[in-house]
């Protein structure tokens, strides 16, 4: 599937792209205004399938060469991840904390000048429910957010009379959303509750295999203390917007990062005073100019993007599942319902009437996946990360690089082929195998042909 195909390029017109005037490459359409990038949603290396690097310093070393401003905690009701969040983390600004100074300066001292920047953290833990509720077993991941340490020992008190913290970094009780909410609310009115990635089918509030139909039937009487709901991986804020309901809400991104590496490949941009409390006001107003928008993959990206049945390799669109009356075409067994299809049956609005309201939105590549698909190497190989690293340190940090850095600074950095790949992404002009059923779309910028012909030009 493609969002703008392109033309095989010769030789000579790659040389005409790489000798263009720089200054003329235009900025990406839907640019988003920001004083901080927030990346709330998150793991530590307690939870299951996670990286053995998630610690605190690494969240601060990687949240710096992102260029993100405010990371999440992740995990804070399992005890051991708790202790050490309390004995390396100190107070900042209201509600936040940073990272103690002993723990700190090893790793400012090793980040480069480009990313020095103050790194801010915010108590944060997501918690999957699994419970019966009309009559149907409900899978919902939330996220929950607390403004201070007292208040997650509390909460983490009242949850372990329910279940069991210590087995996993994301803790799975038999708890009601709504009956979660009351408790947090119970412990700090203040509380911050998001459902998490609302459309993924396995584990959301809207979820095709284990969710419900509105947000009403989860949260019952105490929706109103909702404030905003994060779109995940697989959808972007006009598809959200496509279901009227959720106006009332702000929409939020984040990484649900499962290693460091991954912070940031999707995050929240405020312009509000750097405090818990500035950033709740800015929820709960749903106003456009205090969240001002947010940084995403492209949906189709995302790993539940269509429909489809990963052991079969079958990959198919609403309209093919509906005519296949919802069966895998290969062993006859009930498809995954993905997020475009399940947006498309809640939907009460069509395509063209799915306003953002003012608020902008970005879809963005990971630098590493953009500089892979360039030079036709994976992206964790050697190559590919030495470009970044380079990159990252010349220019700044990841996500300045992917929005805003200019063109021209990008191709004098003796990269005129990565230059090209990070205009042809702010134009969405790429190519996309979409994700279905956990497996996670492939992205390109270039063909192959394309890349031999840049190589060609370059010699």
């Amino acid at each position: 599937m493609a969002l703008r195909r392109r033309g095989l390029l010769s030789t000579a017109e790659a040389d005409s792209i790489l000798a263009i005037d720089p200054h003329e490459y235009t900025p990406h359409p839907h640019g988003v205004a920001m004083r901080f990038v927030a990346d709330v949603h998150l793991h530590s290396r307690y939870a299951m399938a996670t990286s053995r690097d998630l610690n605190p310093e690494n969240l601060h070393r990687w949240s710096a060469l992102k260029g993100v401003d405010l990371v999440g905690t992740g995990d804070f009701t399992h005890p051991e991840w708790l202790r050490e969040l309390k004995q390396k983390l100190e107070p900042a600004e209201e509600g936040l904390f940073r990272l103690r100074q002993k723990w700190r300066r090893p790793i400012e001292a090793e980040l480069p000048a480009s990313c020095q920047r103050q790194v801010r953290f915010i108590l944060s833990v997501e918690i999957c429910s699994i419970y019966t509720k009309y009559g149907r077993t409900r899978k919902v991941h939330n996220i929950v957010l607390l403004p201070s340490f007292d208040r997650v020992t509390a909460l983490k008190k009242r949850l372990a009379a329910i279940g069991n913290l210590k087995s996993d970094g994301r803790p799975i009780l038999g708890l009601d959303s709504r009956d979660l909410l009351e408790i947090c609310l119970d412990i700090c009115p203040e509380v911050i509750l998001i459902p998490a990635h609302i459309w993924t089918p396995h584990f959301s509030a809207l979820g095709a295999r284990s969710g419900f139909d509105s947000l009403e039937e989860c949260f019952e009487d105490l929706l109103p203390h909702i404030l905003a709901v994060e779109t995940g991986l697989s959808s972007h804020p006009p598809m959200n917007r496509r279901l009227s309901a959720l106006d009332r809400f702000s929409l939020v991104s984040n990484s649900d990062a499962h290693s460091p590496r991954k912070l940031g490949r999707e995050a929240t941009c405020f312009d509000t005073e750097l405090s818990y409390t500035a950033i709740r006001n800015a929820l709960a107003a749903n106003d456009p100019r205090r969240l001002t928008g947010t940084i995403e993959f492209f949906p189709e990206e995302g790993k539940y993007h269509h429909d489809g049945h990963r052991k079969c390799g079958v990959r198919q669109t609403p309209r093919e599942t509906l005519k296949a009356s919802g069966l895998c075409p290969e062993c006859g067994r009930q498809l995954t319902v993905g997020v475009l299809h399940r947006i498309e049956m809640l939907a009460d609005r069509p395509e063209k009437k799915a306003t953002t309201r003012g608020r902008r939105f970005e879809c963005l590549i990971p630098l590493a996946d953009l500089i892979s698909s360039a030079i036709g190497v994976g992206p964790t190989s050697k190559k590919v990360q030495g470009i970044c690293a380079d990159l990252i340190r010349q220019l700044g940090p990841e996500l300045e690089i992917l929005r805003s850095v200019k063109v021209a600074k990008i191709k004098s950095a003796d990269q005129p082929v990565v230059a090209e790949a990070v205009r042809r992404m702010r134009r969405g002009e790429v190519r996309i195998e979409p994700g279905y059923d956990g497996e996670f779309g492939t992205v390109d910028v270039f063909t192959e042909a394309e890349r031999l012909a840049f190589r060609d030009a370059l010699k």
